[in-house]
């Protein structure tokens, strides 16, 4: 079990690792699209939501102080569903479609991210 939750971490993980690396190395674009969404200081809230997410990503990928990083991750999501996937606010149905599948994406890994929180309480699952 204790592998297959190695590899859990390992998926779970990579998508935050990879796309905090990607907010430097596409930062001008990322807060571009930052700024199209009305995140105020889109440069820097840009560069601090990569380190957020990746600091996140790899508390939980090396489980070390795996309760900050679960919350540094669930704050990323919901503040990201809410700010920037606001598919309410989108009138072009396909468009709408997309927001919306990243909105309940971001809550989906919200609630995993919460559960990897609760998992590291629970005796058994520290290595």
């Amino acid at each position: 079990m204790k592998a297959l939750f190695w590899i859990g971490r390992i998926l779970f993980s990579l998508i935050f690792i990879m796309s905090g690396l990607n907010h430097f190395g596409e930062l001008e674009a990322m807060a571009e699209f930052a700024s199209s969404k009305g995140i105020p200081a889109p440069r820097l809230s840009t560069a601090a939501s990569g380190v957020v997410i990746l600091a996140g990503g790899l508390s939980i990928l090396l489980w070390w102080q795996v309760s900050i990083g679960a919350w540094l991750l669930i704050g990323f999501l919901v503040a990201a569903a809410l700010l920037v996937h606001d598919f309410w606010a989108v009138e072009d149905p396909r468009a709408k479609q997309t927001e919306l599948a990243h909105f309940m994406k971001n809550l989906s890994l919200a609630g995993a991210a919460l559960m990897f929180f609760v998992l590291h309480q629970a005796p058994g699952l520290k290595s």
